[in-house]
């Protein structure tokens, strides 16, 4: 968690704990609540930032327990952490972006999108995600991170994928940007103290650090594409296989909760109270993605030709029809 003094803006991410559940790998366990109507235990692992705002929403209003489902949401550090807990049987269900979802496949783990999650807002300048330099940085735009340190919260995945194509469509040569893994909420003091040059931060640190006097100089996803799909649920292949009415009850839930997270944006920015510890100033300030409905296959064609061109899929290039389709 983060250690740094920001002042009211001091987030420390709510990691929730894994807690003793009665789900099999199926997803089958359940409980009858007082009308006499199963209910199926779905534990869902997942990150704990602004993306994953529609799930709790969509919790509190109600949409998953309609379908019977009683959801159970566990932290995680990111996507590549999470694919494990699934295809193991201890998720039913994950919250990974959609490069981790495309490594996966392409080394050949049995995963399965089966939902949105969440998406670019498309605005260069005030994306869910930047990179952000100190106030008195000379780095003045994304060609001048070449040569310089960038703080990704994981390497060889979406942050320095979509970095590297924002240097290249800012005339800067992609190669020369040094990455280094850190997590996101110990990002702005990384930035801060100098131990970096720059860093790509999700929301609430990209909030913090320009809170701090932080400049964004790029915004990655929303560079590499207007319309970029960011994250997506899934599951294991197993799981569609041997109970697809459990898949079909959790993506319509989910649909629901980000269609109304997109009409209701003022509750869902309200509902990261209930997961994060965030200050009521950053609270208002942070910037939210958009959540669709629907991914966008041509944006996460895209994601996928950048991702062989960096060499991360280890020579075999993801279908991203059959996992997101």
């Amino acid at each position: 968690m983060h250690r740094g003094k920001f002042g009211r803006a001091v987030v420390a991410l709510a990691v929730i704990g894994v807690a003793g559940c009665g789900a099999s790998d199926s997803g089958s366990g359940a409980a009858s609540p007082g009308n006499g109507t199963e209910v199926t235990r779905v534990t869902v692992g997942i990150i704990p930032i602004v993306d994953v705002a529609p799930l709790y929403l969509g919790e509190k209003k109600g949409f998953f327990s309609r379908r019977g489902l009683d959801l159970e949401m566990v932290g995680a550090q990111g996507g590549a952490a999470i694919v494990p807990g699934v295809v193991s049987g201890q998720f039913q269900f994950g919250f990974s972006n959609t490069t981790s979802l495309m490594i996966a496949q392409a080394r050949g783990v049995p995963v399965k999108s089966v939902v949105n999650g969440a998406a670019t807002n498309g605005r260069i300048g005030a994306d869910v995600t930047g990179v952000a330099v100190r106030k008195d940085s000379p780095v003045k735009s994304a060609k001048d991170l070449a040569g310089r340190t960038v703080a990704v919260n994981t390497l060889r995945n979406i942050g320095d994928t979509t970095v590297r194509e924002s240097v290249r469509r800012d005339g800067g040569d992609p190669s020369e940007v040094e990455f280094v893994e850190i997590p996101f909420d110990q990002m702005p003091a990384a930035l801060d103290d100098g131990r970096v040059d720059a860093a790509w931060m999700g929301e609430p640190a990209k909030t913090i650090a320009e809170a701090q006097g932080a400049r964004v100089v790029a915004s990655p996803f929303a560079e590499t594409d207007p319309r970029l799909t960011v994250a997506t649920y899934f599951t294991a292949t197993k799981l569609v296989r041997e109970n697809p009415s459990l898949v079909k009850k959790f993506t319509e839930a989910m649909t629901e909760s980000l269609r109304y997270a997109s009409e209701h944006p003022d509750e869902a920015r309200r509902i990261l109270t209930t997961y994060t510890k965030i200050s009521g100033d950053v609270l208002d300030d942070l910037t939210l993605p958009s959540w669709p409905t629907r991914v966008d296959m041509a944006s996460l064609e895209k994601l996928a030709s950048l991702g062989e061109k960096d060499g991360i899929f280890g020579g075999k290039r993801p279908d991203v029809d059959a996992l997101f389709s």
